[in-house]
């Protein structure tokens, strides 16, 4: 088995889908690892590194690709009108594994099907427990609420714990974290590490028990809706008008004695919930920090900008791009752990071939395309 790692161009993005420790494990699985040359490079991963796990790194990765069983990427290959076609040099049958979001550009995944490429995006791996070890949305979601907690320390002018000094007492910071998922659970725990008060918003009464067992302060909208609030895979519903505007108004005047605020929220294939207003904003505190991890997706704060960090009346909103990225060498470690979990589902250790097993859940939860045609339910044509 023939496996190409190829080199992420897009901006913002420094991580790579193998690592040394992840090339030595497909090495024992049979296969013939190919990197390509400087792929490591934004995680400070050097072409050497991989060279002593076995792999081998080419300059020109066009020529391995047309050979390629099986491609790893982390974000989408990049298209002709981007300036390189990843896709054309790929030979029908490869597998291509990555967080291909597919929802970006739907043309792409057309592209594979005309291919008769075999894409599968992790993005869409079920919320069961078998799955967890392969869970890319976890892995990186965890270490970007950690980082969204170190950027507003960055930002934030003054310190986090409460000192005691000859001079007087500092009091500690205050921190609320919008949305109890993954990212939010690490960013409390995080914050309260660093010694601030925390307080914690979700609209799914199961974060209630997660947030307080963390140390923070659990806020929310008194409604007969939160009991409903989740879905089957455990991410958090559309909620009503209603509640929306009920939960804005708690939002805002919750926000209005805190100093931090890191968002978090985001709806699976839709635009990320709006929880911070423009008044919200304005009402703050001079020297209060926001941190919108869900800028990408439209962002939780009405004022966030991606890639910009943005001052209103001394409120530093900030929307920093592609944060799992920004703490690359520990994002990569994880992302390819997760990808050669994933990979135990398609590879058969006595023959050392691919094999899909497409009677697993995990395997058709994430397929988008099989036999030249586009197989996932979320994109294929609705009925009439």
């Amino acid at each position: 088995m023939k496996v190409v790692v190829l080199k992420e161009r897009r901006p913002f993005e420094k991580r790579v889908a193998a690592t040394p420790d992840s090339v030595k494990r497909l090495v024992a699985l049979g296969c013939e690892i190919f990197v390509e040359k400087d792929a490591g490079g934004g995680a400070q991963i050097p072409d050497e590194a991989y060279r002593e796990m076995g792999a081998t790194i080419v300059d020109d990765v066009r020529s391995a690709l047309g050979t390629a069983d099986i491609v790893l990427k982390v974000q989408r290959p990049m298209t002709a009108a981007e300036g390189r076609d990843e896709v054309a040099g790929m030979k029908a049958g490869a597998l291509l594994i990555g967080m291909l979001a597919p929802g970006s550009d739907r043309a792409q995944v057309d592209s594979y099907a005309a291919a008769r490429i075999t894409a599968f995006s992790l993005e869409f791996l079920p919320r069961i427990t078998r799955a967890q070890s392969m869970d890319v949305l976890s892995s990186q979601s965890n270490l970007a609420g950690y980082k969204a907690v170190l950027d507003a320390t960055a930002e934030f002018g003054r310190a986090f714990p409460m000192m005691m000094t000859a001079a007087g007492t500092i009091a500690p910071a205050k921190v609320m974290v919008l949305g109890a998922g993954v990212a939010g659970l690490q960013a409390i725990a995080t914050a309260k590490r660093l010694g601030a008060v925390v307080s914690a918003t979700d609209v799914r009464m199961a974060a209630k028990e997660q947030v307080e067992s963390l140390g923070g302060k659990f806020v929310m909208v008194d409604s007969d809706e939160m009991k409903n609030a989740e879905t089957s895979g455990g991410y958090a519903k559309e909620m009503s008008d209603d509640f929306k505007r009920r939960q804005e108004e708690l939002v805002r005047e919750t926000l209005k004695k805190q100093d931090i605020a890191i968002c978090t929220a985001l709806i699976p294939g839709r635009q990320a919930p709006r929880l911070i207003s423009a008044e919200t904003v304005r009402g703050m505190k001079p020297g209060s920090v926001i941190i919108d991890l869900a800028v990408e997706q439209g962002g939780n704060c009405e004022l966030s900008k991606p890639g910009e960090v943005v001052d209103v009346n001394g409120v530093k909103v900030v929307g920093h791009m592609n944060v799992p990225s920004r703490l690359a060498t520990d994002a990569s470690q994880l992302y390819a752990r997760n990808i050669v979990n994933f990979l135990a589902l398609v590879i058969d250790k006595a023959s050392k071939t691919v094999k899909v097993n497409w009677d697993d859940e995990i395997v058709t939860a994430t397929a988008l395309t099989r036999d030249g045609a586009v197989v996932h339910p979320s994109l294929k044509p609705k009925a009439a």
